[in-house]
């Protein structure tokens, strides 16, 4: 048996915008997803039976690190509300991988994989539970873990689960945690991670080294408006298509980003906090907003540096940047919110036990 969890995420400038391949930073929360598995007589998901059509992101995980093994009882807990723009499901993308890959273990030959999505083995590489590479004691198939495998299988099943159209922003901050950020080129001023590519369009993957003097927090504010990122993507391709002059738009969000990234990197909140509240104005103008969130932003607003929809819009969740994380809440809540206080870049993929793996004797 394994367990693993993942944080979810909030986009700092960018959404959107991604897809298009602009510029866009997110942080990893504290709230997280976490996945255990265990050996089963027959499929199991929560205690009930596992209907594979009703979990697609699962399915297709499976379909990549565990087809034809034996079944598993799966169970999911967390606390990031789903379709929130949070990355509930890449968290659960995230931590299901690394389960699977605990349970399966690794093949090696020598000093390198025989299996597995990295060819580059850039960071976090472990060689299988019989050769633990540091030989130091861990815990057992936790090292055939790779942090970027997971991120890779992660963004395949959200662009598999969205269409074709899906950044790599959600499974890097998951897996990686802290702060991500994706742009156009390598930028040598960052921490440069690695290169995705889907469709034609391609981000260079960073994380920033946060140093933040202030006592910044994140007021997470729910709509409890379910808006799933697939049908609001589709709905901006669609406006863009139809006007296309538009796209200037969603160019300008590319600049807003860059701002705001300076600003960070500078360790300038309020400018960071002007960054937010301009993307989000822009957001809203394509259409990505809804009254619901408008409230909620307006009432976080006189308490916050930045103040924003965060994710794919049209419900879900919206962000304020605040220095007064119980007077922020307490607004959001009064304007009919639920909310959730984070502080600013949470750790990213952890692996909390595996015991007797690999689980399917077969893949060794």
């Amino acid at each position: 048996m394994a367990q693993a969890s993942a944080p979810g995420k909030c986009i700092l400038f960018g959404e959107h915008a991604v897809v298009y391949g602009h510029p866009a930073v997110a942080v990893a929360l504290d709230q997280r997803i976490s996945v255990n598995i265990e050996p089963s007589k027959d499929w199991r998901l929560d205690g009930m039976r596992f209907d594979a059509a009703r979990h697609p992101h699962i399915k297709s995980l499976l379909q990549r690190l565990w087809e034809g093994g034996p079944p598993l009882s799966i169970k999911i807990q967390g606390d990031i509300p789903p379709a929130s723009g949070l990355g509930s499901s890449a968290a659960l993308s995230v931590a299901a991988s690394a389960v699977l890959r605990c349970a399966k273990g690794r093949k090696v030959d020598g000093d390198r994989w025989a299996e597995g999505f990295s060819s580059t083995q850039p960071n976090n590489v472990y060689h299988g539970p019989w050769t633990s590479k540091s030989g130091k004691q861990q815990i057992q198939g936790a090292d055939s873990v790779n942090t970027d495998e997971c991120a890779i299988l992660a963004h395949a099943v959200e662009a598999e689960a969205q269409g074709g159209k899906a950044s790599p922003l959600d499974s890097s901050t998951c897996t990686h945690g802290g702060c991500i950020v994706l742009l156009d080129q390598v930028d040598e001023t960052l921490d440069w991670l690695y290169t995705r590519s889907l469709n034609g369009v391609k981000w260079e993957v960073h994380s920033v080294s946060l140093n933040i003097e202030e006592d910044v927090w994140l007021v997470v504010g729910s709509t409890g408006i379910h808006a799933p990122t697939a049908l609001q993507v589709e709905k901006l391709a669609k406006l863009l298509e139809k006007n296309p002059e538009r796209i200037a738009e969603i160019e300008t969000i590319g600049m807003i980003s860059r701002r705001g990234l300076d600003s960070l990197v500078k360790g300038d909140m309020n400018g960071v906090g002007r960054a937010m509240s301009e993307n989000h104005l822009i957001l809203r103008n394509l259409g990505l907003s809804c009254p619901e969130l408008e409230s909620l932003i307006a009432a976080a607003a006189p308490t916050s540096l930045g103040v924003k929809l965060t994710g794919a819009g049209g419900g879900g969740c919206m962000i304020a940047l605040t220095k007064d994380p119980k007077a922020t809440s307490e607004a959001i809540e009064l304007a009919g919110g639920r909310t959730m206080i984070s502080k600013f870049g949470s750790a990213g993929l952890s692996i909390e036990y595996s015991k007797d793996c690999p689980l399917w004797k077969d893949s060794e």
